[in-house]
């Protein structure tokens, strides 16, 4: 069944042995496919103290939602394997622990291609710009690896900016006639000079120029959740600021590797690399948009 545009997949468990904690499953997905952002809610027989989630191979935090629920947002990265990946829960109740799985099968999906042409210092970087490259590429990493170990968000997400995206997630792209790394977030249509907001709370962890996104900033969300905003004419918070759902963080520009002024909306969920719109069907405002 769907509800609200997002699929449901309802997993109903078998009561565990006497003794032994019952933990039940319930899945939402947009589509069960690689780049889409999935949510678990786990739901136990008694208040659990602590529950674990391990998915592709890595752990997922999760968190309270109610006396005897938890959730945990599992991405399916951009290139995850068409397999069929387990899912693992356990929760402790009373000195006791439940298990629980799922079996999440992800379907094939094939992403388009597109051809632009930039200035070529963007797809062949002059060697004086190659240690830089470098440099940030490590730094992003490292800002992935270490997200906050509590939840920053509250509420539902909202869009960034109000104008549809005109660039689809996973999008294969040829620069100057030489293939590139898959388009890894979502782009916004929107003038040179639009507000962008903050999608929901957080804190800023990156806020300035990179080679190739040029104007940049990132929101770290709290459990290995991140929003990346690039190609930005201007920057309006610093490194280190606390952030409020629609909060002014910049505005749309032209700045880095682009064709034109628009918002580039990446999001990372545990690693993984997700589609933006894939949260917001999940988790947004109008989740139904």
């Amino acid at each position: 069944m769907r509800l609200a545009g997002v699929a449901i997949a309802l997993i109903c468990l078998a009561r565990a042995p006497q003794g032994v904690p019952t933990v039940s499953l319930d899945i939402q997905a947009r589509s069960v496919q690689p780049g889409e952002l999935v949510l678990l809610m786990i739901t136990t027989d008694a208040p659990a103290s602590a529950v674990r989630v391990r998915a592709f191979d890595r752990d997922v935090p999760p968190y309270r939602s109610g006396d005897r629920e938890w959730q945990a947002l599992v991405g399916i990265d951009l290139d995850a394997s068409v397999d069929t990946h387990r899912i693992s829960v356990e929760a402790d109740v009373d000195g006791r622990t439940g298990h629980a799985g799922y079996d999440l099968v992800v379907q094939p999906k094939r992403f388009p291609t597109r051809t632009l042409e930039v200035d070529e210092a963007f797809v062949n970087p002059p060697a004086s710009e190659r240690e830089r490259i470098a440099r940030e590429a490590r730094e992003l990493a490292d800002i992935w690896n270490a997200p906050s170990p509590t939840r920053l968000w509250a509420g539902p997400f909202v869009r960034p900016v109000p104008q549809a995206t005109n660039s689809a997630f996973g999008t294969r792209s040829v620069f100057n006639g030489q293939p590139r790394s898959p388009h890894g977030g979502a782009d916004f249509l929107s003038p040179a000079g639009t507000p962008v907001k903050a999608p929901n709370s957080g804190r800023v962890v990156l806020a300035r120029d990179l080679y190739y996104t040029g104007n940049s900033v990132v929101i770290d969300h709290g459990l290995g959740l991140f929003s990346f905003f690039a190609h930005l004419s201007a920057i309006d918070v610093r490194e280190g600021d606390d952030v409020l759902t629609g909060e002014v963080l910049g505005r749309v520009g032209a700045t880095g590797r682009v064709t034109g002024p628009h918002l580039h909306w990446t999001l990372r969920a545990g690693g993984a690399r997700v589609d933006p719109l894939s949260l917001l069907a999940l988790l947004g405002e109008h989740p139904d948009r």
